[in-house]
């Protein structure tokens, strides 16, 4: 029995990943089982809706990679940032694949002095993740969530599961109430 779906849904991404793959390597990744992250346990023990995605990861492709290999909107793959303040407390903010962040507008919304993105060591500390698998879920230590308030505007995000090359879709709105985000204006368009 799977309550969660997951293995139909693993199935869908290998379905996905073959139409989209002409790389025998791509198919036997596909085939492969996706191991637990914590991540995952939290979204399996929340009871909300998801779907597990697999793609082809490449190393500094970021959100356009992951949207471009799912065939999804960039502005519905949300990137997982861990920022630190002046004071060194860690934060992380959710923010559209294709948006940046003003960390000016951040630290206002914080009340911080200053914010910055943390080192990938120092995230991957507070986290436990390696950057390209930071997930909002299941983080090492309890993390203040901050939400670019215009996700809440989309039905359906792709979020990372704790691990390079997959991400979940589920709700805005579960996405919001599973990691406790506090929506902020802080999302700058790159131009």
């Amino acid at each position: 029995m799977d309550p969660f779906g997951l293995q139909q849904n693993k199935i869908a991404g290998m379905n996905d990943m073959r139409r989209t793959s002409s790389n025998k390597e791509d198919i036997e990744m596909a085939k492969e089982k996706i191991p637990s992250t914590p991540a995952l346990r939290v979204l399996k023990k929340s009871g909300v809706s998801f779907s597990l995605h697999p793609y082809r990861y490449e190393e500094k492709g970021g959100t356009e990679v992951a949207a471009r290999e799912l065939g999804v909107d960039e502005h519905a793959v949300i990137k997982t940032l861990v920022m630190e303040d002046e004071a060194r407390e860690p934060l992380v903010i959710l923010m559209h694949g294709d948006r940046k962040v003003s960390t000016k507008e951040l630290a206002r919304a914080v009340k911080a002095k200053r914010v910055h993105p943390c080192e990938p060591d120092t995230a991957h500390r507070h986290t436990g993740y390696f950057v390209g698998g930071t997930s909002p879920f299941g983080t090492r230590r309890a993390l203040k969530v901050y939400m670019e308030r215009t996700i809440l505007d989309l039905d359906q995000v792709y979020v990372n599961a704790g691990r390079k090359g997959l991400l979940a879709r589920l709700s805005s709105p579960d996405l919001a109430g599973l990691t406790g985000a506090e929506p902020v204006n802080v999302a700058i368009t790159p131009g």
